[in-house]
């Protein structure tokens, strides 16, 4: 979908010194043999979680007098997951997908115990991007909702490039 996402006129500088990695590692791992997530994900995919809110993941159990309710923090995690769910088993062994972006807004409060849904779709898929719609209920009760991306990387190449810096 175009204009989700403005597009930038020139290449960032940071997109120079991606192509100019990509160009000088060529034969050593995900760049000989690269995916792309158009050719396989496809718009409307979707997955869906269920979480039971434990006490654990509310913003009292992490900062000291708090309310004891759904942290923010953990319903962007839920969103990550459910977005992770609706690709995973599409991908090659050895390709995982990582967050990039986030743009959530958190709209109600839920108790420990209550159940929320968790929704992610895919909404714009690039070469190595893919973009989803979220959201998060409890009951019928909208919750959050936003966007999310998730970008296609060779799970042993990624690895490879932290462990040298």
């Amino acid at each position: 979908m175009r204009g989700l996402y403005p597009r930038r006129q020139t290449p960032h500088p940071s997109a120079m010194l991606r192509i100019a990695s990509t160009l000088s590692h060529k034969g050593r791992g995900e760049e000989s043999n690269p995916m792309d997530a158009r050719d396989f994900i496809k718009i409307g995919m979707s997955a869906e979680r269920r979480l039971v809110v434990p006490a654990e993941r509310t913003v009292g159990h992490f900062v000291s007098g708090m309310p004891m309710v759904y942290a923010t923090p953990m319903m962007i995690l839920e969103m990550e997951m459910a977005s992770g769910d609706a690709i995973r088993g599409l991908l090659e062994p050895g390709w995982v997908t990582v967050g990039t972006e986030v743009d959530i807004r958190h709209l109600g409060a839920s108790l420990v115990g209550s159940t929320v849904r968790t929704t992610a779709k895919v909404i714009a898929v690039e070469r190595r991007v893919i973009r989803f719609e979220v959201e998060a209920f409890e009951g019928e009760r909208k919750i959050g909702d936003g966007r999310h991306a998730r970008g296609l990387v060779n799970a042993e190449s990624f690895t490879k490039r932290l462990a040298g810096k």
